[in-house]
């Protein structure tokens, strides 16, 4: 494939969606932190993209009409959904068990490094200087975050080393939307992605959680499990493949960086969580990595200067 020769720039509108859409997947942190107190990840994983599934179907007839019916196209959503949903919520609930809310939203403020690195090895995408710099400045703020845990081997580290997993399969699943799903309806491919992901996780989880043997969770496990699934899975996807479609797979996970802070209040105030300085400095130079790789900020002072 052909490599790009610009950037793509996001709009208005979108940078209006991708806040929404930063609050709506901030709150995943937090309701995952709820229901990983009584119920094992697999659970939580199938549990959080069955309904979004059963939510996304009927809206979608009513939408865009029948699911598409071609084989082809359902190999094409079953890498996606591995790539998007089954590989990293899997890998994010599990190392919740080992971080803060707070901690696992910064961690993944990686995804768009990943995003930058997979798309340039690809050929998709140009890995200028300015965008190379803010991956080593990505790097050093990771290391950051909780550098005594890395050395001492700590559940921390593991935690960590867990979403930095994650991060890097949200970057394959974006140069996979944007080589093989190009052009495909935002919500056909959020509803196609998340079916196949069902199917997936009821399997994995029927064999490894047997969920039917497992006491019934507290009403706040219920209502968390509702709102991953309706408003940080449903409704988020809709938003993030529409703002995908529109401005490329780099820029759409940008939205990361500004995940955190919906994620740091919610667990603080809700969850009584807190954030050493290690967390906010290594949050710092994340979030200055990922200004230096967008690039908007280093042009308007340019622009200014000039």
């Amino acid at each position: 494939m052909a490599m790009a020769n610009s950037e793509t720039r996001i709009g208005v509108n979108d940078w209006l969606l991708l806040t929404l859409l930063s609050v709506l997947w901030g709150g995943t942190y937090f309701f995952i932190a709820i229901a990983v107190k009584e119920l094992p990840p697999f659970t939580i994983v199938f549990a959080r993209v069955a309904v979004a599934a059963l939510v996304l179907i009927p809206i979608h007839w009513l939408v865009e009409g029948p699911l598409p019916r071609s084989p082809s196209a359902w190999r094409r959503f079953l890498v996606m959904a591995v790539l998007n949903n089954i590989v990293p919520f899997s890998l994010i609930v599990t190392g919740q068990q080992y971080v803060a809310s707070g901690l696992a939203s910064i961690i993944n403020a990686t995804t768009p490094l990943f995003a930058t690195i997979i798309m340039a090895g690809f050929g998709d995408e140009r890995l200028i200087a300015r965008k190379l710099a803010g991956i080593l400045l990505g790097v050093l703020g990771v290391a950051i975050l909780h550098g005594e845990a890395v050395v001492g081997g700590s559940g921390a580290a593991f935690g960590i080393l867990l979403f930095l997993g994650a991060a890097a399969s949200y970057g394959f699943a974006g140069l996979w939307a944007k080589r093989q799903l190009a052009g495909v309806a935002p919500l056909t491919l959020a509803t196609c992605q998340l079916s196949c992901s069902a199917i997936v996780m009821a399997v994995l989880t029927a064999t490894a959680d047997r969920p039917w043997q497992l006491p019934l969770p507290s009403a706040p496990v219920w209502a968390s499990l509702a709102g991953l699934a309706v408003l940080s899975t449903a409704l988020a996807y809709i938003i993030f493949f529409k703002v995908l479609a529109r401005s490329g797979p780099s820029n759409v996970l940008l939205v990361t960086l500004m995940i955190p802070l919906t994620a740091i209040l919610l667990g603080h105030f809700l969850l009584g969580e807190t954030l050493g300085y290690a967390e906010l400095l290594g949050a710092a130079v994340i979030a200055s990595s990922l200004l230096l790789i967008d690039g908007r900020v280093i042009a308007v002072l340019a622009h200014r200067s000039g």
